[in-house]
């Protein structure tokens, strides 16, 4: 990606997050960017492009994040601990991403479909983990969706902590949601 369209790509995705995706103008994004409207368009056809781009770009580094880290595990409770890890990681250094597709998945247009789809998606990538471990008698013999379901969700949780407090570390993070629910799965 270029300099411009990356710049282009950033502030779209602070805009978005900040304000919100409909009170979000092309001409903000490009007076904040510092170009012409033509620039912009050289490079995105609408904003409308912009937010599927940039939502199909952190979906994509979040999943290849996780099969890079999951590819040589065996143990599927190690695989999940692994993709909590990288969820929390990826939440604290994606954060205006990560707010625009977990503010966008209540509703029914067209952006909220296509972020409910990736994150049942990321959800069915942990489910299928999960259905692993039971299998293979690693993890409880349970509802293999609510666990990946509850997964998800307390791991997207850890957002709402770190917006409460200006330090967060990470791995003690890790380990508390560790001890607290994720050794629990162990069959």
């Amino acid at each position: 990606m270029n300099k411009t369209k990356r710049k282009i790509f950033e502030t779209s995705m602070k805009l978005f997050a900040d304000k919100g995706y409909d009170a979000t103008s092309i001409e903000e994004i490009t007076a904040t960017v510092g170009v012409a409207k033509g620039t912009l368009y050289y490079h995105f056809s609408s904003k409308e492009e912009i937010f599927n781009f940039l939502v199909d770009e952190g979906v994509k580094l979040l999943k290849n994040s996780i099969s890079i880290k999951t590819a040589k595990m065996n143990n599927s409770l190690d695989k999940i601990r692994a993709i909590v890890l990288i969820q929390i990681k990826i939440l604290f250094k994606y954060e205006n991403f990560m707010t625009i597709i977990l503010s966008q998945i209540w509703g029914n247009d067209e952006r909220s479909k296509m972020c409910k789809k990736y994150v049942f998606e990321y959800i069915q990538m942990i489910e299928e983990i999960v259905k692993e471990g039971i299998k293979k008698k690693e993890i409880v013999n349970k509802d293999a969706d609510i666990i990946a379901s509850g997964i998800f969700g307390f791991t997207c949780s850890s957002f709402i902590y770190k917006m409460k407090h200006e330090e967060v570390d990470v791995q003690k993070l890790f380990e508390e949601i560790d001890n607290l629910f994720l050794k629990k799965l162990r069959a």
